[in-house]
């Protein structure tokens, strides 16, 4: 690590839900309101958690709008600015609820106790493990295994090094403050994205023939590439799009029901390119790039594979959740 290394701040309310009711928090269906961002990668990775588990019914979704400011994620999306069901304008009002005179990163997601108005939790990484586990007694019908026990290991240490090279990679590239951490990052990212595409040329899904949770992880970062992180985070080596396997798999699963219904490419390109001012300093929010190639098709068929194993796919998004078709 150098001085000019981007380091991710340490999140601020790690808390666990718990079905046993063991952490400080149980599990209690219409408890909890889960607060994402449509930018959000991080948020994005749990937003489909929820969508592919089914648990719409049991933990409800409010989502902050694309800007923000020193104050933290705001609710401008919404009406009169205030999320409808914790009241609020600011996200930053649950947090220091929860934790008084709270001094940390006021991040997204994060999952707030309806009832106190407290976040409960913004640990990301757990949150996507308790919906898979946790949650499991309200889980829809057909809902997929997103941590097959047999793969676990393989998961653990694959999503660690997509988590290093590509997740946090490429803010690694956009926020470096030295050419030795930008070079050292750049690097990483595309060996990473070059191996991925070795090990995806032969295989549907990351583990085999099924969706699992680390495919969710990739996945994210690969929907906002093109349209943020390739220019905004100077990633410029390749597009997404100019990487054949990856290009077809991100396709492949945009088109899977839970993960493209989750995307509006025009938030994504507002929060990065208008909160981002020390490395866009106008707030100009480009009119590209041409997003309607995610629709076309990926030939990812012949493969095989079935996305959800012996489950059955989610069904469409709940009233209210609806996205804008890439254009």
């Amino acid at each position: 690590m150098s001085d000019g290394d981007f380091v991710r701040e340490p999140l601020g309310v790690q808390e666990r839900i718990t079905a046993d009711g063991s952490s400080s928090w149980p599990v209690e269906p219409g408890r909890y309101r889960l607060v994402g961002a449509r930018a959000c990668p991080w948020a994005n990775r749990v937003i489909i958690s929820r969508r592919l588990l089914g648990l719409e019914p049991v933990l409800s979704l409010g989502i902050a709008g694309p800007l923000h400011d020193e104050r933290s994620w705001r609710f401008h999306n919404d009406p009169g600015n205030v999320d409808p069901v914790l009241g609020i304008e600011y996200l930053r009002e649950a947090y220091e609820k929860a934790v008084p005179g709270y001094s940390a990163g006021v991040t997204v997601p994060a999952v707030v106790d309806v009832a106190s108005g407290k976040v409960a939790t913004n640990a990301y990484l757990e949150l996507e493990e308790d919906l898979a586990t946790q949650w499991r007694e309200f889980h829809r019908p057909g809902a997929p295994d997103l941590f097959p026990a047999e793969h676990r290991a393989e998961l653990d240490a694959l999503s660690d090094e997509i988590f290093h090279d590509v997740n946090n990679g490429v803010y690694k590239c956009g926020f470096a403050r030295s050419q030795e951490s930008y070079d050292r990052a750049y690097d990483a990212l595309f060996a990473r994205l070059d191996a991925l595409s070795s090990r995806l040329a032969g295989r549907r899904y990351l583990l085999g023939d099924t969706i699992t949770q680390v495919d969710v992880r990739l996945w994210v970062t690969l929907v906002r590439f093109d349209a943020a992180y390739h220019g905004h985070f100077k990633c410029n080596r390749t597009k997404l799009t100019e990487l054949p396997v990856l290009w077809a798999y991100a396709r492949d699963l945009f088109q899977t029901p839970g993960f493209g219904d989750t995307i509006d490419f025009l938030q994504i390109k507002q929060h990065y390119y208008g909160v981002h001012r020390n490395l866009n300093p106008s707030g100009i929010v480009p009119k590209g790039p041409d997003t309607s190639g995610w629709l076309e098709p990926h030939g990812r068929e012949a493969l095989g594979g079935r996305p959800f194993g012996d489950g059955t796919p989610p069904g469409p998004p709940v009233e209210g959740e609806q996205v804008p078709p890439p254009a």
